[in-house]
């Protein structure tokens, strides 16, 4: 499971490593592994031009010394300062000693001359700001920055890109966009989280030997972490012991919300699927071993677990039923418009919502921007508010409890999955994992997993739609299980 930790915990911790480490050791470590993955990027070494974008603090070390090292290799170095009083005056003396050269970023001719440098550089090194930065790029460094923009070479970001926020994945104004970033320690949840998360380019962790608390601030499952979750049958299970989840959705208007739904659920490890809605007739066509019911919920036949909402339109009164039931429920799109806070609230088994970013602005009163610039903060406002889980859907999908706790960040998925009834076919799969047994928590973060792989699947770099998702599903499962 790749795991993050918030600036505060990773500054206690590097605090306490530096206590027991000789002076400057826990840098040189930082620098070391810095050196060695922009080595990697480059290739050859020797001849190339590197260059330092450096801050006042110790990220600018870091940058400082890396820089020392790919000198010491042949390479030539020239670092640009954006605050020379306050460099890591360290740092600075090895990067001489090294031969490397050093400029001002000033203004006028020598900002010119400084934005040249770093747009003719085969890599640039951005040292301006470390995880403590906060608000965005202060006027001075914005040159700077779309400079390396424009850079014919690679960027690769010391810690996080300069610009964004270590803690929220916030990014205000502009920041810089890095093809690599090289983070120490552990990530950071900025790294894991858009918007920050676009800036990153890929990420590579380099161990420096930090001891961290047991639970993160983030963390990501990854196939092995899915593949332990699974519901799997085993030779005594029977179709009510793998769980049967209750489908509410659909209606006139929007018959295929509920076939969608259906479709996500018969591939979540459910034995069965009871529908219940206006929309049998479509459901009963398409997939004929679907428990139909026109009854309402009440009527539908136990079930472990209810799915509520998905094009329900105005269908108030089946909503309520649904959440006055005694087991899990998940509820997504219209069915978060209609349920009642109070209710959600005082709710004894387990509820699931699935809100997209203008669902959940609506939700908390906000605008959709600032829930789509603060996502985790959205997550788990939302949880808090309605006391449960809150799978926050968009390009980085998360998944907050209540209870507080590690907030689950999905790893996998496309941008081809933002299709209209994808968010139906993960509402149907989430809700059978719910039935299978697994905890909110679980079925949300498994769910948004698979639906995610199987987006990759079915898309290969073209359009799908929601059916193609659903179909891919159980490649999905076999690619987790190995």
């Amino acid at each position: 499971m790749r795991t993050a930790y918030s600036v505060e915990t990773v500054r206690t911790a590097e605090r306490e490593l530096m206590a027991r480490l000789p002076e400057g050791a826990l840098m040189q470590r930082a620098a070391a592994g810095l050196a060695a993955a922009c080595a990697d990027l480059l290739g050859r070494v020797y001849g190339s031009r590197v260059v330092l974008l450096v801050g006042s603090g110790d990220n600018g070390g870091d940058a400082l010394y890396a820089g020392a090292r790919l000198a010491r290799r042949g390479a030539g170095v020239s670092a640009v300062l954006l605050a020379p009083e306050r460099t890591h005056a360290a740092g600075l003396a090895a990067l001489r000693r090294a031969g490397g050269r050093v400029a001002g970023a000033g203004a006028g001719e020598a900002l010119v001359e400084c934005e040249a440098l770093v747009e003719g550089a085969d890599l640039v090194l951005d040292g301006i700001v470390g995880i403590g930065g906060k608000g965005g790029l202060r006027p001075d460094a914005v040159p700077l920055a779309a400079a390396a923009g424009r850079s014919r070479g690679a960027v690769v970001a010391v810690d996080l890109p300069s610009g964004v926020d270590a803690d929220t994945g916030e990014v205000h104004g502009v920041a810089v966009q890095a093809d690599l970033t090289v983070t120490f320690g552990t990530h950071k949840p900025g790294l894991l989280i858009d918007p920050a998360r676009e800036y990153a380019g890929s990420v590579r962790l380099v161990d420096i030997g930090l001891e961290l608390p047991a639970e993160p601030e983030l963390e990501a499952l990854q196939h092995l972490d899915v593949a332990r979750l699974l519901p799997v049958p085993r030779a005594e299970s029977d179709k009510y012991r793998r769980g049967v989840v209750g489908i509410a959705a659909g209606s006139a208007r929007y018959p295929g919300a509920a076939v969608l739904a259906v479709s996500g659920a018969l591939r979540g490890g459910a034995g069965a699927v009871r529908y219940v809605g206006p929309a049998g007739d479509a459901v009963i066509a398409r997939f004929p071993e679907t428990l139909v019911s026109d009854q309402g919920p009440k009527q539908a036949g136990r079930v472990q677990a209810w799915v509520v909402g998905p094009g329900a339109g105005d269908d108030a009164a089946t909503v309520a039923e649904v959440l006055a039931a005694d087991v899990p429920v998940l509820i997504d799109a219209d069915g978060l418009r209609l349920a009642d806070a109070e209710v959600v609230r005082g709710r004894r088994a387990p509820t699931l919502m699935t809100p997209h970013a203008g669902e959940a602005a609506a939700l908390l009163g906000v605008e959709r921007g600032e829930v789509e610039r603060g996502r985790l903060t959205a997550a788990r406002e939302l949880a808090r508010r309605y006391g449960a889980t809150v799978l926050l859907k968009g390009s980085t999908t998360l998944v907050a409890d209540s209870g507080g706790g590690a907030v689950r960040v999905n790893p996998t998925g496309t941008g081809w999955l933002a299709t209209a009834g994808s968010g139906d076919v993960l509402s149907g799969l989430g809700g059978s994992l719910l039935a299978a047994g697994l905890s909110a928590v679980d079925a949300g973060s498994v769910g948004a997993y698979l639906h995610g792989l199987a987006g990759r699947l079915a898309a290969e770099g073209a359009p799908v739609g929601a059916h193609d998702v659903a179909d891919a599903l159980p490649g999905a499962w076999r690619n987790v299980l190995g």
